[in-house]
């Protein structure tokens, strides 16, 4: 069977402050890896929780067609939001449980709608623990941010 497995990060200095993101894609088949894209980008005002959330984003809507997709984040944030707290978000009319705003609600609703696209299963994995993808992610969100550090 095929399947895209996506590893996603965020990163940002200062919170806010310029951030970028990464995403390590595996096109895989039979289990064994027969594609492998590398995708970064950044922004000059961010947060981290916009950077973790728009890795994942990316990652399912550069795809050009349904997929079965594993998501790999190291964002609980990320993690929890999208298979726990958006059915309550949604059901609120982006509210949160204190009646605030959902932060970041542009973002979540557009992850939903691309997530909706696919099959995804959504995965945590323990940052700056060795794990080599999530490792390379890092890699490539510190990359996609360093246009807009200042020197």
């Amino acid at each position: 069977m095929n399947k895209i497995i996506a590893y996603t990060d965020g990163a940002c200095s200062g919170n806010p402050g310029p951030g970028g993101w990464g995403v390590v894609l595996h096109a895989t088949r039979d289990g064994k890896i027969v594609k492998e894209k590398d995708l970064s980008g950044g922004a000059a005002e961010t947060t981290n929780n916009r950077m973790e959330l728009t890795a994942a984003l990316e990652a399912l809507t550069t795809l050009s067609r349904p997929s079965s997709v594993r998501i790999v984040t190291d964002s609980t944030y990320v993690r929890d939001g999208i298979t726990k707290w958006i059915h309550g978000w949604k059901r609120n009319g982006w509210k949160n449980a204190a009646k605030k705003p959902v932060k970041n609600a542009d973002l979540w609703q557009a992850l939903d709608a691309a997530a909706a696209r696919h099959d995804v299963t959504w995965d945590w994995v323990k940052g700056h623990a060795g794990h080599p993808e999530n490792e390379r992610a890092d890699e490539l969100a510190r990359a996609g941010m360093a246009p807009f550090k200042k020197r």
